[in-house]
C-alpha cells in the first residue's frame, strides 16, 4: 500500500464558512409539536459567534491506495475537546438555544440521551457558549443521561470541575436492561415534567435528539466535498454508524446542492457496524432488523474463535458472536434504515459488520495508514476509547478484500477516535445514578435551581 505524502487540506471553521447554507437548512425544519422548541434561527453573525464556531474545522487527507483503490479521509474529529463529529451538530443546536435566550430572555435547559459522544459534544458546545459570552451559566444549561456502559467515554471539563457549573449541568447515568433505554427515559422527562420545570423554575426544557437537528449541520460534509475534492460520480462514502445521521446529512447536503443546480446526488454509502448492533446492515440485506438473519457461527476449540464463511457482510472471525466492540453504537431497530436503504439500493453502496478480532488484526496497518492524516492511534489498542475510525477502516479493507467494494474512489468519514491520553474521564462523584424518570426529574429540577443532587 503506497503511503500518502500529501498534507491534509484543512477547512477552518466550516460552520462559519457554510453558515448561510446551514441557516437556510434550519429555516425549513418543522417545530416540535406540543413541546418547547427554541426556533430555528442562529444568532446574528458576530465576532462572538465566529469564536464559538471556530471548533468546527474539518480536513481532507489522502490515505494512499489499497488494491488499486484511492482512499481519502474526511476528518471530522479536529475539536480537541471532543474528537468526534458530534461537534458539528452540537454547536448549531446550542446556538439556537442561545438565540432564543437573546430574543426572549427566557432560560433554556437542553436535554439529550446519549451513548457518550453526543453528551460530550453538547456539553462542550454549552461551555463554549459561556466562554464566548453568548449566554450565561444561569441562562443556558444542559442535562444528559447516558447508559452505565458509557461511563468511561465521558470527558471531564469545567462543566463538571466548577461547582456552580456542575450544579447546573448534571450527567445522569442509567443502568437499564438496554443501553438505548436512555432515549425513552429522557423522552418521559420532557413529557411528564417539562411544564413543571417551566412553571416552577422558569426553565424551558428542550429535547434535542431529533435527526433533523443533526442532518441540518452535517450538510457541510457535502458542501466541503464539492469545494475541496475533485468531482466524482459514485464516490463511495464509508462510515461507522449507529443510525447513519451523518450520511443522511451528507445526502441532504447533496440534494440541496442539486436543487441549486450544482450536480446531482450520486454518492454510494457503505455502512459499518459491530456485532452488538448490526441492525442497519441486517435491514439493508434482509429487509428486517432481526438477528435471526445473522450467519451461523461455529466455535473452534483450537483457536477459541467463532468462525463463519457463509456471508461476507459479517465477520469471518469473532471472539464473541454478540460482542459490544464500542458502546457508542447502541441503537437497535433504527428508523433511519427506511430512509437510507432506498438510497443505497438505487445508487450503490452496501454495508459490513466487523468484529474486535478483525479490528485488532488490521490495527497496525491502520496506524500507519492514518498517520499522514495526523490521526494518532495509540500503540496499545487497549488505550482506545472510541473505535469509530478503526471500525470504518477495518470494514472498508475487509469489504475490498471480499469483493464487496467495486468503487475505486473512496472517502472514509472519520467520525470519532480518541484514547485515554486525549482526555480526563468524568469523575465518579460528578455522575448521578438514576433508576427511573422520577429520579431523573429530581436531577433536572435541582439543576434548574442550581443545586447539585
Amino acid at each position: 500500500m503506497p503511503p500518502s505524502t500529501d498534507a491534509p487540506i484543512v477547512v477552518d471553521s466550516a460552520l462559519t464558512r457554510y453558515g448561510a447554507e446551514i441557516r437556510r437548512a434550519l429555516s425549513e425544519l418543522a417545530p416540535p409539536v406540543g413541546e418547547f422548541g427554541p426556533g430555528n434561527e442562529l444568532p446574528p453573525d458576530s465576532e462572538k459567534l465566529s469564536r464559538y464556531f471556530a471548533a468546527s474545522s474539518l480536513a481532507f487527507a489522502d490515505l494512499g491506495s489499497y488494491r488499486g483503490k484511492r482512499i481519502r479521509l474526511l476528518d471530522l474529529m479536529r475539536n480537541p475537546r471532543t474528537r468526534t463529529t458530534k461537534t458539528f451538530a452540537s454547536l448549531p443546536i446550542v446556538a439556537r438555544a442561545v438565540e432564543h435566550i437573546r430574543r426572549t430572555g427566557e432560560r433554556v435547559m437542553l436535554l439529550s440521551p446519549s451513548s457518550g459522544n453526543k453528551a460530550t459534544a453538547l456539553r462542550d458546545a454549552v461551555l463554549r457558549a459561556h466562554e464566548s459570552e453568548l449566554a450565561t451559566a444561569e441562562q443556558l444549561s444542559i442535562t444528559v443521561v447516558v447508559p452505565g456502559a458509557s461511563r468511561d467515554k465521558l470527558w471531564s471539563s469545567p462543566l463538571a470541575e466548577d461547582e456552580l457549573l456542575h450544579s447546573r449541568n448534571p450527567v445522569a447515568v442509567y443502568d437499564g436492561a438496554e443501553r438505548a433505554d436512555v432515549k425513552p427515559l429522557a423522552r418521559a422527562l420532557v413529557d411528564g415534567y417539562g411544564e413543571t420545570l417551566r412553571e416552577r423554575c422558569g426553565v424551558n426544557l428542550w429535547y434535542t435528539l431529533d435527526i433533523n437537528n443533526y442532518k441540518a449541520a452535517d450538510i457541510v460534509r457535502a458542501f466541503a466535498e464539492r469545494d475541496f475534492l475533485p468531482p466524482a460520480e459514485g464516490r463511495l462514502h464509508v462510515h461507522a454508524v449507529s443510525s447513519a445521521y451523518g450520511l443522511l446529512g451528507h445526502d441532504l447536503g447533496a440534494r440541496r446542492l442539486a436543487a441549486a443546480g450544482l450536480g446531482k446526488p450520486s454518492a454510494h454509502y457503505f455502512l459499518v457496524q459491530h456485532l452488538d448492533t448490526p441492525d442497519m446492515v441486517l435491514s439493508l440485506y434482509f429487509g428486517s432488523h432481526s438477528r435471526e438473519n445473522l450467519p451461523t457461527y461455529h466455535y473452534d476449540e483450537q483457536t477459541g474463535l467463532h468462525h463463519q464463511d457463509s456471508d461476507p457482510h459479517f465477520p469471518a472471525t469473532a471472539y464473541e458472536v454478540g460482542e459490544n466492540l464500542d458502546p457508542t453504537f447502541y441503537t437497535r431497530t433504527p428508523p433511519t434504515s427506511a430512509e437510507i436503504n432506498p438510497i443505497i439500493d438505487s445508487r450503490g453502496g452496501g454495508g459490513i459488520v466487523v468484529s474486535l478480532a478483525e479490528c485488532l488484526e488490521r490495527y497496525p496497518r491502520l496506524r500507519a495508514m492514518l498517520a499522514p492524516a495526523r490521526i494518532v492511534l495509540p500503540a496499545d489498542p487497549r488505550e482506545l476509547r472510541e473505535w469509530s475510525i478503526v471500525m470504518a477502516m477495518t470494514g472498508l479493507l475487509n469489504g475490498i478484500d471480499r469483493g464487496l467494494v467495486p468503487e475505486d474512489d473512496i472517502l472514509v468519514h472519520g467520525s470519532g477516535s480518541y484514547h485515554q491520553g486525549d482526555f480526563t474521564p468524568l469523575a465518579a462523584d460528578r455522575l448521578t445514578p438514576v433508576a427511573d424518570v422520577a429520579e431523573l426529574a429530581e436531577v433536572a429540577l435541582a439543576a434548574a435551581e442550581g443545586k447539585a443532587r
